[in-house]
């Protein structure tokens, strides 16, 4: 078992109340219409950012592979030259614009909504998570951004795509920990900064209080925790991580079934579209808001399930990539749901 009951029941409950709030978010956020034809038509408004990137199918699929590669290779440099505040500035503006979106929703079901409340609130929660952390605020801020990034991302995906893009990242994740190595590299660097963009349990209290990095020693600091973290590897961890693509990627694909559900029909690309009406029989009964949350939440608890066999059965000490096993979970769970 790669962490002790406690801590893996925690963070499992923390990645569950990720995959719920989101998709809670994406489901709140959607619009249900009916054009002329009498077909039914599921729609998005603009977020608190603006508008979303105007792009669907294989453009979706390229525009974040492309993302996640320019993003990578900025932070692989950063981890080179060791350049901690640099990524601290850099990771600040993201979870800020990320928790505006998803507060966005939150404010917008009130009557009297203003988006400048939403920027406003994330760049206090922003803030308190980079400079004044503590334990709670950095995962329930998590469960927030990753929702947020899945608002602004679901829309432009249909299920083929995502499941694509779930088995192109699983390859990746894979090729990063297992083969090249550099994902571990990535992982140790956001931690010994204090800065980790993915879900943290500490193993004691002692550990919840993180330190903030001073901007004049920092890279001593992060070199000297490296060095030392080299020496001790082989002791019991004393932080859980979980990466926060293994927890917004497979909401991502349960957010574009739960909309095929309500009515969103387009599942695979022309050259696939043969292939359309055979898995229209299986979402003809178009579901409410309320049902299509509840019958795509089965994918919520497959891939759940996934993520919990892989930490009770890797061992300790070691790097496993999460994704393969979460999009499998994920995978099993859009099957059941078709059947149901």
């Amino acid at each position: 078992m790669k962490h002790n009951l406690t801590i893996t029941i925690v963070l499992l409950s923390f990645f569950l109340l990720a995959q719920i709030t989101g998709l809670w978010l994406i489901n709140s956020d959607s619009k249900i219409s009916v054009d002329d034809q009498g077909n039914i038509l599921v729609s998005h408004g603009d977020t608190s950012l603006g508008e979303r990137p105007q792009t669907e199918g294989f453009g979706s699929f390229l525009y974040l592979i492309i993302g996640i590669t320019i993003g990578t290779l900025i932070v692989l440099v950063l981890v080179k030259f060791r350049k901690a505040n640099i990524w601290r500035y850099w990771f600040f503006l993201a979870v800020w614009m990320a928790l505006s979106v998803s507060i966005g929703v939150f404010v917008k079901q009130k009557i009297i909504f203003n988006y400048d409340i939403a920027m406003l609130i994330a760049l206090i929660l922003a803030v308190w998570k980079i400079w004044k952390p503590n334990i709670i605020i950095h995962n329930v801020t998590e469960v927030l951004v990753y929702s947020g990034i899945a608002v602004l991302l679901v829309p432009i995906f249909d299920v083929f795509w995502a499941i694509m893009l779930l088995i192109a990242i699983s390859l990746y994740d894979m090729y990063a920990v297992w083969k090249s190595k550099h994902m571990v590299k990535m992982a140790k660097f956001q931690t010994n900064s204090n800065v980790f963009a993915g879900l943290m349990i500490p193993y004691s209290m002692k550990d919840a209080k993180m330190q903030q990095v001073n901007e004049k020693s920092s890279t001593a600091k992060i070199s000297k925790t490296a060095s030392s973290d080299t020496k001790t590897s082989k002791a019991k961890p004393k932080t859980a991580i979980l990466g926060g693509g293994d927890v917004v990627f497979p909401l991502i694909l349960t957010g574009a079934v739960m909309e095929a559900l309500m009515g969103k029909k387009t599942i695979f690309p022309d050259w696939l579209s043969w292939l359309n009406p055979i898995f229209n029989k299986m979402y003809e009964h178009v579901l409410t808001k309320p049902e299509a949350f509840m019958q795509s939440s089965i994918m919520i608890v497959t891939t759940t399930i996934a993520l919990a066999l892989l930490f009770f059965f890797a061992k300790k000490d070691r790097f496993y990539p999460a994704m393969p096993f979460v999009t499998a979970g994920c995978l099993i769970g859009w099957v059941i749901v078709l059947l149901i």
